[in-house]
């Protein structure tokens, strides 16, 4: 049962993903025919992640509130109607306020996902099972590199936008109808919390306490950096090294393959090491401190040559280890939320969207006052040095609220047995 849940989840993130770099590719297009300027492209880029980081808290709420699968219906219908929606936008106040609101409903995925897979697998698996929905955020980004970069040759990029619409309404009515049932703990059932450990010191909690403050910090850090693969990457290859679209639509898909491997290698890889020392700390943070720092290293190299073919391998091993680092961010969250894993998710995914949506502005903003691409890729090695300065320093005991966290699976509903 708990394999078909996360095969459900995994195709909701390709779908997601592709979805949510429908954009990317044709960006200049957009910008030719809605008369905007790259900044203000690079703006409608960010509001996608600060839409995204705004709606993470309420919709790890209501997933907590609600259930997982309830709320990945509710979430997926919504976020694929919208995707069709900005495609009818005839400017940039438009194109903005949609392309907004289809982050907000998006921000429901990852929460209602690592909630499932916290209530479903136990812990000794559970790295696998988030290097699954790792690499299928990584083949979505491929897929839609390519598929988009094809695509423009013979579609407007709002008929594309309506093509991508279709599997995603697709797959909410095949989850909703034939996804196997699983019990999870709501926050709903709880009973009423009186004297300290109100519901208002679980806010303060979440905002103050240190451990998850650097947890916060690792994944703003990486997912700023990571956002290079999901925004500008097809436009710096153009940019830089002169490409077609085309051309440059493909060499950007690479990448993401690579991270593919990493994220399904590096759940593997993270649960093996758990299984043999015991230590968590040292298959969890102790590996994502390794691999960022080996991310910085190799974007600082993407930085200093010239050549399309070494930047692009360079590029395709970063996204290997950024990938193969994040299994560990939603392992730590999910062991650390408790009963309260969609929020403590969400914060922390709030936190990587916030730079995920600063990352494309910051860099519009330094292409448009230097004129220099390259500018990207140096942003992009220190970012990651960064997080690797959270990951050694992280070190979370225990759950955030003193619950219990969930370490064993939990079977189907007693009413689906028999």
């Amino acid at each position: 049962m708990r394999y078909i849940v996360l095969g459900f989840l995994c195709a909701a993130t390709v779908i997601a993903y592709v979805q949510r770099l429908a954009l990317s590719a044709p960006t200049k297009m957009i910008e030719a025919e809605l008369d905007i300027t790259t900044k203000q492209m690079g703006i409608v880029m960010a509001v996608w992640y600060w839409s995204y980081a705004l709606m993470q808290l309420p919709s790890g709420w209501l997933a907590d509130r609600l259930g997982s699968r309830l709320g990945l219906v509710f979430f997926a219908t919504i976020w694929s109607m919208l995707t069709a929606a900005t495609g009818l936008a005839t400017g940039f106040t438009g194109l903005l306020m949609v392309w907004g609101l289809m982050g907000c409903a998006q921000a429901g995925l990852f929460p209602c996902a690592t909630k499932a897979i916290g209530a479903t697998f136990p812990k000794e698996n559970q790295a696998s099972a988030s290097g699954g929905l790792s690499a299928c955020m990584a083949m979505g980004s491929a897929i839609s590199h390519r598929l988009s970069g094809s695509l423009l040759g013979i579609c407007s990029w709002r008929q594309i936008l309506t093509i991508y619409t279709l599997p995603g309404l697709c797959w909410t009515f095949l989850f909703a109808v034939f996804a196997p049932r699983w019990k999870e703990r709501t926050t709903e059932a709880e009973p009423e919390e009186k004297g300290p450990n109100t519901p208002s010191s679980h806010w303060l909690k979440l905002a103050t306490d240190s451990q998850m403050l650097i947890i916060c910090g690792q994944q703003f850090f990486r997912a700023s950096a990571v956002a290079l693969f999901y925004t500008w990457l097809p436009r710096y290859l153009r940019e830089i090294h002169g490409l077609s679209e085309e051309r440059a639509g493909e060499l950007a898909s690479w990448p993401p393959i690579c991270g593919i491997f990493g994220g399904i290698l590096g759940g593997m890889l993270s649960d093996r090491l758990l299984k043999i020392t015991g230590n968590s700390r040292l298959s969890r943070q102790g590996m994502a401190a390794f691999l960022t720092v080996i991310c910085a290293s190799l974007g600082l190299a993407a930085y200093l040559v010239t050549d399309t073919g070494i930047v692009i391998v360079l590029l395709c091993g970063i996204a290997f280890g950024a990938m193969a680092s994040g299994v560990s961010g939603y392992t730590v969250a999910i062991g650390y939320g408790g009963n309260r894993v969609a929020t403590v998710f969400a914060t922390m995914n709030m936190s990587g969207n916030i730079g995920a949506g600063l990352f494309p502005f910051v860099v519009g903003w330094l292409v448009g006052r230097y004129g220099d691409w390259n500018i990207a890729m140096l942003v992009f090695a220190s970012l990651f040095a960064a997080s690797a300065v959270c990951w050694i320093f992280l070190n979370p005991k225990g759950t955030l609220f003193g619950d219990v966290s969930p370490t064993k699976p939990i079977e189907e509903d007693d009413d689906d047995k028999g």
